[in-house]
């Protein structure tokens, strides 16, 4: 069993503090939306690797490359403005701690922020999460394990105004990777206990602030 703090939106003070060496934990995940500098501390004070997806009030983080530690943007040395040390899963299929993990950040489209996209586009998008995870599998049998969003799916934890909807092809996606576990953001409790769902075989899960999960990793699918 890999033990997961998973974050998302909302800074917990608690965390902030040395308080936070009382957890015992194998791997931080965030689900966006929150500050690099918070991120950072969790996971130098836990001495844990850090997985990520950005949210819709995150940097722009497309379009950077990193090549034996050198980060560069269209050919350019740059600072990559993300938290350091970080692996960012957005569009992508990771292997940290023990968890094959796939990432998918962002939100649907409600005005011209960085990181949001209409259904079309995030469908294209995990489109790309599927195949990656695919080639994967074929590879060494593993499947998912998580699935890393911003947004929840359509219908499944999301709200009904515009810049808080799900996305639709986040139920289609997880019907084709069957992970254990989607943890998402970007819906608020406002102290309102926001109940886990299920797609599935999937348990979806609202992790803001925050959530401490035991999670099963190495799952062989052949």
């Amino acid at each position: 069993m890999v033990r997961v703090l998973a974050v998302a939106d909302e800074i917990v003070e608690q965390l902030w503090t040395d308080q936070v060496h009382s957890l015992e934990v194998d791997l931080i995940v965030a689900a966006g939306d929150l500050p690099f500098d918070y991120l950072e501390f969790l996971a130098n004070a836990l001495d844990r690797p850090l997985v990520f997806v950005p949210g819709n009030h995150d940097v722009d983080l497309s379009g950077y490359s990193n090549v034996r530690g050198l980060w560069t943007k269209a050919g350019v040395p740059v600072r990559w403005p993300g938290p350091t040390g970080a692996v960012n899963a957005d569009e992508r299929v990771v292997d940290v701690a023990g968890l094959r993990i796939a990432g998918l950040g962002g939100s649907i489209r409600y005005n011209k922020g960085p990181n949001q996209w209409t259904e079309r586009q995030q469908a294209r998008r995990a489109r790309r999460v599927s195949r990656l995870a695919g080639w994967r599998r074929l590879r060494d049998g593993r499947g998912v394990d998580v699935l890393l969003t911003h947004s929840p799916p359509l219908g499944c934890g999301d709200e009904p105004d515009a810049p808080h909807r799900g996305f639709a092809c986040l139920s289609s996606l997880v019907s084709r990777l069957r992970p254990s576990y989607l943890l998402h953001g970007h819906i608020h409790p406002h102290g309102v206990p926001r109940p886990d769902r299920v797609l599935g075989s999937t348990r979806v899960i609202n992790v803001v602030p925050h959530k401490v999960l035991e999670i099963s990793g190495v799952r062989d699918e052949t």
